[in-house]
Parts: structure tokens; C-alpha cells; sequence
């Protein structure tokens, strides 16, 4: 059971949004497994790769989204866009020796940050493109 699903209400109803958001959920909840696992002692690697994972599939998703929003001359388009690249700015500051001392809480705070930005965009930005 994944602790992180894409729940009828985030739905935009523009397919690749859709499509994107969940495989979003689906990097939450390997950052949630992770933060649960007690069988691997050293996670480093783990939160290293989940970051980077994370830091390119936003850029995309990021990149596919922004470009749906000119197409459409979407008007909220600069305040969105300043959203996305404070997400990437924070997720760039993950930095290396700072997860390798406190993994732990590295975890979860990123699973928070992740979990109230992915609620918190997709229900009150995103779902602004469909208006």
C-alpha cells in the first residue's frame, strides 16, 4: 500500500500533468520507504539517488509544464514559474554532507517538504490551469 497516492482530487484532467504528478507521489513514497527501512543502516546512496531522481524529474516535469502554459498563454504563467524554481532552488540545496550526517532527518525533511508542496501546488496552482 503506497503511503503517497495521487487522491480523484488532484487530478487536472490534462493527461501529461496527470501522468507526471503521479510518478511525483511515486518518488514520495521511495523517500517514505526509505525513512521506514530499518534494514539499511547506511542510507546515504539512497537519499543521494532519490534526490537526484527527484531534482531531474521535477526539472522535466517543471519544463513540460511551463511550456503547456505558453502554449496556452496560460496568464498566471510567471507566478507558477517562480513556484517550480523555488522547488528546484530548495532541492538543490540537499546538500551531501549535511544528508551523510543526519540522514534521518534529511529523510524526513524532505518527505515534508514534498508532501506539502506536491498538495499544496497541484490543488492550488495547478489545478488553476483547468479554470
Amino acid at each position: 500500500m503506497a503511503m503517497y497516492e495521487m487522491k480523484p482530487e488532484y487530478y487536472t484532467g490534462i493527461d501529461f500533468v496527470d501522468e507526471e504528478h503521479k510518478k511525483l507521489f511515486e518518488i514520495a513514497n521511495t523517500v517514505y520507504d526509505l525513512l521506514i527501512d530499518e534494514f539499511i543502516p547506511d542510507k546515504y546512496d539512497y537519499i543521494m539517488e532519490v534526490v537526484d531522481e527527484l531534482k531531474n524529474y521535477a526539472k522535466y516535469h517543471f519544463d513540460h509544464e511551463e511550456k503547456y502554459m505558453k502554449e496556452t498563454s496560460y496568464r498566471r504563467f510567471l507566478s507558477h514559474k517562480v513556484a517550480h524554481d523555488d522547488f528546484i532552488e530548495k532541492i538543490g540545496k540537499y546538500d551531501a554532507e549535511i544528508i551523510d550526517e543526519n540522514q534521518k532527518e534529511s529523510l524526513m525533511e524532505l518527505l515534508e517538504f514534498l508532501t506539502n508542496w506536491l498538495v499544496e501546488h497541484i490543488l492550488k496552482q495547478d489545478k488553476l490551469f483547468i479554470e
